[in-house]
């Protein structure tokens, strides 16, 4: 410290100097986090599967929407809509289709709500996140009506607009923050001039950890974040200015006792600045933790550690170089102010805690257990909430929501890859997997290459065209009726004409009623084959009878004209009989044609149901698809939707009941992953590679990589803290109940926030990201106040003290220091509320509540309790070592 003091100015100058040039040279933090987008999840997570196999095949393109709200829809609103469709048509860069609601009756009923008063608009557009925000700022400002209701929405709009909230609020939270620390160093030291002293050094720390973490973000990949600014801030910021304090106030004492100036520095640092440097390494410690974390956004808090190092070197140096070129200047016009007085409030509690251990526990139960029974640990992922309904794209998702059942804006995509073209016979399994899926409870209704509007195509199923075959067999049963109904006219006929023929024709006779004989024979079969067709495994061979029956009635025909060409030739009355003749011979012709429509239906029947007995999906799913179904015209866009990736590719889209953002949303989306993983066995498409797109799968995945993260990290995070608190104070038994205890104070704290929001005001949960962090703050911050106290509580004991008056000794003397810590902690934190930015909000609850239970209650009454029932047991496996003086 006598160097630092020797050489503060050219250290103060370098610092500028390395500050300022850093700054300018450094990479934009925030355009980092913004491109670092909002979730990162990892490649092996179903909704990045998905998102994979779309970019793979090109199809890649994001969906955003233009949503009308008319009081009613006429030819002028019609007009509106197509005029502005037509623009958009224009901007070919971002703009590669634009979907007219009014161009079919089957569009306008998928996308005008049913009371017409709802008009949406898909766009579907390419490039990045950025370049899809520029054109929908230029739809609003230049192509959208202004005397009409109409929002743009869609999850990039949506994602960028919470970017967009939170580095406004970020820049909220800066101001308050410096606003309200420089009004509460006021307060504390009552000068002027000590409260810009925190300021400047934690300022120095912020810009150079802002640079160092934007460089080794572009250097080594460092996770970043939203979050990570904010937390930068409110960190360095809080616990700044607490070090800061007990430096200045340990100062202030140090030239009150009348020591020269360089003494006075130099014994600060032996005493305040040790617990500094304990508490620092603590906190850094918590932080640096994280880096074992897997999500890259729970990761980007890592960045704090990067603070506090860099915190740790401007106290070191930054803050003895005011209080060597100051002096008593630094606390004018203050003369008194600065010291911590004993804390008359902490006394009391420690007479309390230190005398009746018991009672003091039970009272720290009594406040905290009963709160504790509440907590049901429910999160939300709701994008949404973070930013309310005070912007566009929310009120657009809403009316979406309103007009056309929440779970249709953004439905789950099931995606499925193979590594052939999807074929005819596969085909069926699809409708299988949608037919399943869509008894999934939650499941509103499920798209696909079967069922393109969500209808299910009934002529799909076999049991419809087995109706239809059995149709066709009536039919053909009532057409040989009539056939026969015919031939027995003939027959009749034919017996007349052969008893009015003169005596003498035998030569025309005999073959007319053999011709006769014949027909009454035919039509006796034909009356077995039409028996035969209530069965259709009869139908084969009533082709091949009907077949013979025709070639006999072309027999008989022939036989007819013979006869009537025979007649003819005698002319008079038997000539007559001739032509009566050639009248019945075209009978049989128009028979015989009508038999050879119904041997042709038959056929095709027969060939129909051959391939069915082919079709080995038919028995596993009930479906076939006819030959030549996929090349179609009637099918191309069915195919053209649902199917890319040069056919290898499909996905079925599955329509919730319920708010895609909601945790039911995600409860569905499991049970859809369970159900398609039963579906798929045994089925072509066993092997094929499945992914989930849309928000709910993204939750889904977010909810399965937080949870498992959480545990990991906070496990790694208090197993690190543990082996530092042993080595730091040579005892097993303190950093137990140390790190307990803020475990009692965050999860009271978390339920007391969760009744604020979830019970208070209604959300869904607390937002997922927010027990992670409020974890990680309120452990590492609350660290240090235990260490605050137990560590002046070693230094009492090595004196000689006993354990009873070590712990009243260190209470009175470090109530004031932590308190006014703490405040000044949760102020900072406090500085966010402001930020409008949900999860913040919530953080903030968290770590405020937290620091203000653990220092007004948990720490006074429960650590000095749990110590003084060990007694020097306190110390295991160690011993105490009494220090002489």
């Amino acid at each position: 410290m006598h160097k630092i003091i020797q050489w503060r100015w050219g250290i103060f100058i370098s610092l500028i100097v390395l500050t300022a040039a850093l700054f300018v040279a450094a990479p934009n933090l925030t355009k980092q986090a913004e491109e670092a987008g909002s979730f990162q999840l990892a490649d092996d997570m179903d909704s990045q599967r998905a998102q994979a196999i779309l970019d793979e095949a090109g199809k890649s393109d994001k969906t955003i929407s233009l949503v009308y709200e008319f009081e009613s829809i006429g030819e002028t609103e019609r007009t509106d809509v197509a005029r502005v469709i037509e623009e958009l048509k224009q901007n070919e860069t971002v703009v590669t289709d634009v979907l007219n609601p009014f161009e079919s009756e089957e569009t306008e009923a998928q996308l005008v709500s049913e009371d017409g008063r709802i008009v949406l608009v898909p766009i579907t557009v390419e490039g990045t996140t950025e370049e899809i925000n520029a054109f929908a700022d230029d739809v609003r400002e230049n192509v959208l009506p202004q005397e009409e209701t109409v929002y743009i929405t869609g999850e990039e709009i949506i994602n960028n607009d919470v970017n967009l909230s939170a580095q406004e609020g970020l820049k909220k939270t800066e101001i308050i923050t410096v606003v309200l620390i420089f009004g509460l160093l006021l307060l504390v030291f009552r000068s002027i001039v000590t409260p810009f002293i925190p300021l400047i050094a934690v300022g120095f720390t912020y810009l150079l950890s802002q640079s160092f973490v934007a460089f080794f973000v572009d250097w080594f990949g460092f996770p970043v974040s939203n979050y990570t600014q904010i937390f930068l801030v409110a960190i360095l910021f809080g616990i700044g200015t607490d070090y800061c304090i007990l430096l200045l106030s340990r100062y202030k004492e140090e030239l009150s006792a009348g020591h020269a100036i360089e003494d006075a520095i130099v014994n600060t640092y032996k005493t305040a600045g040790r617990t500094v440097l304990i508490s620092g390494l603590a906190v850094f410690v918590g932080f640096a933790a994280i880096g074992f974390a897997d999500f890259p956004i729970f990761k980007s808090a890592v960045a704090v550690a990067v603070g506090i190092a860099v915190l740790l070197l401007i106290l070191f140096t930054v803050v003895p170089f005011f209080m060597a070129t100051l002096k008593q200047r630094l606390f004018w016009p203050s003369k008194k102010a600065g010291e911590h007085h004993d804390s008359k409030l902490w006394a009391s509690l420690s007479r309390l805690s230190v005398n009746r251990p018991f009672v003091s526990i039970l009272v720290v139960g009594l406040i905290t257990v009963p709160v504790l029974f509440t907590y049901d640990d429910a999160r939300s992922f709701n994008t949404v909430d973070e930013i309310g309904d005070g912007y566009d794209s929310v009120r657009g998702l809403n009316l979406i929501s309103e007009g056309f059942g929440q779970g249709e804006s953004l439905p789950v995509q099931v995606i499925l890859r193979q590594d052939q073209a999807i074929t005819e016979s596969e085909v069926p399994y699809i409708e299988k997997f949608a037919s399943e899926l869509e008894k999934v409870e939650g499941v509103n209704g499920v798209r696909a290459l079967t069922r393109p509007t969500g209808e299910i195509i009934d002529d799909f199923y076999v049991d419809t065209q087995l109706g239809e075959v059995s149709d066709g067999l009536s039919e053909a049963q009532t057409g040989l009726g009539d056939v026969q109904t015919g031939l027995d006219e003939i027959e009749q006929g034919l017996n007349g004409i052969v008893g009015q023929l003169p005596s003498g024709s035998t030569n025309a006779g005999a073959p007319l009623a053999e011709a006769a004989a014949g027909l009454n024979q035919l039509n006796g079969q034909l009356g077995l084959i039409g028996q035969g067709l209530t069965a259709t495994q009869n139908i084969p061979a009533a082709v091949g009878q009907l077949g013979q029956v025709s070639a006999g009635l072309t027999q008989i025909e022939s036989g007819i004209n013979e006869a009537a060409s025979a007649l003819n030739a005698q002319g008079s009355q038997v000539g007559e009989l001739g032509s009566g003749l050639a009248q019945l011979a075209t009978g049989v012709a128009e028979a015989n044609d009508g038999l050879g429509q119904i041997e042709s239906g038959l056929g095709e029947a027969v060939s129909f149901l051959q391939q069915l007995s082919e079709a080995d999906a038919l028995r596993e799913t009930g479906v076939y698809l006819p030959e030549g179904t996929l090349t179609s015209d009637a099918f191309s866009p069915a195919v053209e939707r649902y199917v890319f990736d040069e056919g290898m590719a499909t996905q079925l889209e599955v329509v919730l009941e319920m708010d895609p953002y909601s945790p039911e949303a995600i409860d569905t989306v499991e049970t859809v992953k369970a159900t398609m993983d039963r579906v798929v066995t045994d089925t072509p498409f066993e092997d094929t590679t499945i992914g989930y797109a849309g928000i709910s799968s993204i939750n889904s995945d977010l909810n399965e990589t937080s949870t498992s993260d959480f545990n990991r990290t906070v496990a790694i995070m208090l197993v690190t803290l543990f082996i530092v608190l042993t080595v730091l104070f040579r005892s097993m038994v303190m950093p137990l109940y140390m790190i307990g205890s803020l475990l009692l104070t965050y999860y009271t704290s978390a339920a007391i926030t969760e009744l604020i929001f979830v019970e208070g005001l209604g959300y869904d949960g607390i937002s997922w990201a927010v027990p992670f962090f409020g974890f990680v703050m309120l452990i590492a911050l609350g660290i240090d106040y235990s260490i605050f106290l137990l560590d002046r509580f070693r230094e009492e004991s090595l004196s000689g003290m006993t354990v009873r008056d070590a712990l009243v000794h260190s209470m009175t003397k470090m109530g004031t220091v932590i308190m006014t810590a703490a405040v000044i902690l949760a102020g900072t934190f406090g500085a966010m509320i402001p930020s409008g930015v949900l999860s913040l909000v919530q953080i903030a609850t968290i770590v405020i509540t937290g620091l203000l239970l653990y220092g007004l209650i948990v720490l006074p009454l429960l650590i000095p309790a749990i110590t003084v029932s060990f007694g020097d047991g306190v110390w295991w496996p160690f011993k105490r070592k009494v220090e002489d003086r």
